[in-house]
């Protein structure tokens, strides 16, 4: 079984780029192979998650070229052009992709059916099925979890629906169906989650108004073609902004071409509450995404109550949170995040396990974590984690060996490739002790 080996190190140090945003490559890919004419998306994931997009848009017809790794060019098919790809379309280990393929497939004239690995084959389908059978969709699963079976030829109706949680996926799915829709479709969030899918579908000329958390989106005719620059993705680049403040002083790490979505930087805020350095450098707009440079310096950090408004806006980053909270004066509390449970792993369970078997103080709770930390010296003993195949449980405690007394053994890291193609020798460019074993 694959692992990493995470031998201690004082400092981080150097300029880096982080690999472009998962969230906005898997919708380039869906969105442009239903527009008409042709987009270039560049700065793309070439990840085993994005890949599975790609390779599933194929084979619903839409011809994708790919120049190079991190760039490609889709020939869009129209909202009508998909046809059906004669076989089961396998997601890999993609939530984000099984979640907004089913919305896109409820509509088609075809039947489909969607299926993954081990570890996506055990995550709750429902929440997504729920609401699109509301718009008459045909959708079937096996005790809420995959195989999803999707049948084709159904007419979808625009409904008003209430989100009893915020997630982004859920959101997507639904807005991915109301295109085909005969009447708006409104939906309403209980908070503020990811926006990649409004932005982008306005660009595709799509009438979608945002109230508050209110969005309406009216069925287009059709999608328009559009060129997009995929910037730096922010949840890739929070292990390494953790990483720069955990590390001794001087002289910190310049992370470049980061996207700093509104809807995604919770973890910014957060770190900057505990005491973090982290100041925004040339603040610009790639597309209809705000970028910008962060220069992260090292920075003693006090434990909070982390505010629940920004919970949903940094849900992929906690695990790492959490090894900040480690390595924190004081306690750290964060609730409200019961929607870790439903991961890759329970990554509540994920992290408590592993925080246990390096020596930390603290209290897994149904919706979150209390962590008691210790912010000088040495926050963890080294000793052996399970990842539980999830790759942010595993980039995690890569970064607890910036604060280890020992070597960190961290087990089952092949997912690691799913978000993040190349964090070994990234992390080893800046100074980190990282190596992979068998």
């Amino acid at each position: 079984m694959q692992g990493f080996t995470a031998h201690p190190v004082m400092r981080v140090s150097g300029t880096m780029t982080v690999p472009g945003d998962k969230s906005i490559s898997h919708r380039a890919l869906m969105l442009s192979g239903i527009a008409e004419g042709v987009s270039e998306v560049s700065g793309f994931l070439a990840s085993e998650d994005c890949l599975a997009s790609l390779a599933a848009m194929r084979a619903l017809g839409v011809r994708i070229e790919q120049p190079s790794a991190t760039r490609v060019v889709i020939h869009g098919v129209g909202m009508r052009g998909l046809h059906g790809a004669g076989r089961p379309l396998d997601m890999g280990n993609a939530g984000t992709a099984i979640r907004l393929f089913t919305g896109l497939l409820s509509a088609q004239a075809f039947d489909s059916q969607l299926i993954g690995d081990a570890s996506l084959m055990k995550r709750p389908m429902e929440r997504v099925a729920k609401p699109l059978r509301e718009m008459g969709a045909d959708i079937r699963t096996r005790n809420g979890t995959p195989p999803v079976d999707i049948g084709g030829s159904r007419r979808l109706r625009g409904i008003d629906y209430r989100m009893p949680i915020a997630s982004a996926q859920v959101k997507s799915a639904i807005l991915l169906a109301s295109l085909y829709a005969a009447e708006p479709t409104t939906i309403t969030a209980p908070a503020v989650s990811r926006d990649h899918s409004e932005r982008m579908l306005k660009g595709c000329g799509v009438t979608v108004i945002t109230d508050g958390l209110r969005i309406t989106l009216h069925p287009p005719q059709r999608l328009a073609s559009q060129d997009l620059t995929v910037p730096g993705d922010f949840s890739s680049a929070a292990f390494f902004i953790v990483a720069g403040l955990l590390a001794a002083p001087p002289p910190g790490l310049l992370i470049q071409n980061v996207g700093l979505n509104p809807t995604r930087t919770g973890l910014l805020e957060i770190l900057r509450r505990m005491g973090g350095q982290v100041d925004i450098l040339n603040p610009r707009e790639s597309g209809a995404e705000p970028v910008a440079d962060l220069r992260v310096s090292a920075s003693p950090l006090h434990g909070i109550e982390v505010p629940k408004d920004l919970v949903s806006l940094a849900i992929d980053e906690l695990p790492v949170l959490f090894i900040a909270a480690a390595c924190a004066q004081g306690e750290t509390q964060v609730t409200g995040a019961e929607e870790l449970r439903v991961k890759e792993s329970d990554r509540i369970a994920a992290m408590s396990e592993g925080l246990a078997a390096l020596g930390v103080v603290h209290t897994a709770l149904p919706d979150g974590m209390r962590i008691e930390g210790r912010e000088k010296g040495s926050a963890f003993t080294g000793g052996t984690i399970n990842s539980f195949g999830d790759h942010r449980i595993a980039m995690s405690f890569a970064i607890a060996s910036l604060r280890a007394a020992g070597a960190i053994e961290i087990r089952d890291v092949a997912n690691v490739a799913t978000s993040f193609p190349g964090f070994v020798p990234l992390a080893q460019s800046v100074g980190l002790g990282l190596r992979e074993s068998a």
